[in-house]
């Protein structure tokens, strides 16, 4: 007999976020000729330029948990659609970084800027306060999963 249990209305809420954003990332995946995982790199290295660090194509590999022969691959497709540029890097030439393009970041803009707009409003209306429990909430959630994650039992326990 199987256990039932009942989630948390909360839960279900962020199923409902994920599953709004999931839909917008493939529609604009296919409006431009990407994968899910083309734009799933695109994000990982737009959020590492943010942080001001250099992203190798070791280290993407790692995060799409990917070979890199595949991130080779992928970058190979992103470089020839102009979102990508890999670069020898100054202090050791025979590695590289890779940076997103400006017309790529434009084209993303584009597509997404209403969206973040939209929620840039949402929080508008927060005091610091509440975006203070909103950030540590997120930060909890975004830990939460990637223990389970990380445990290898994909929530199946």
């Amino acid at each position: 007999m199987t256990e039932e249990r009942q989630a948390p209305a909360t839960v279900h809420r962020l199923r409902a976020l994920t599953l709004l954003l999931d839909a917008a990332g493939a529609d604009f995946a296919a409006r431009h000729g990407l994968t899910a995982t083309d734009v799933r790199a695109l994000v990982c290295l737009l959020d590492r330029e943010r942080a001001g660090v250099p992203a190798s194509p070791t280290w993407l590999a790692g995060e799409l948990r990917l070979t890199t022969a595949s991130v080779t691959a992928l970058l190979d497709r992103l470089e020839r659609a102009g979102h990508v540029r890999r670069a020898p890097r100054t202090d050791d030439r025979r590695r590289v970084d890779v940076t997103v393009q400006d017309s790529a970041k434009a084209l993303g803009w584009a597509f997404f800027g209403p969206l973040f707009d939209a929620a840039a409003a949402v929080l508008d209306r927060r005091s610091a306060a509440e975006r203070a429990v909103i950030d540590a909430f997120l930060d909890d959630m975004v830990a939460a999963v990637q223990a389970v994650d990380s445990s290898g039992t994909g929530g199946q326990g």
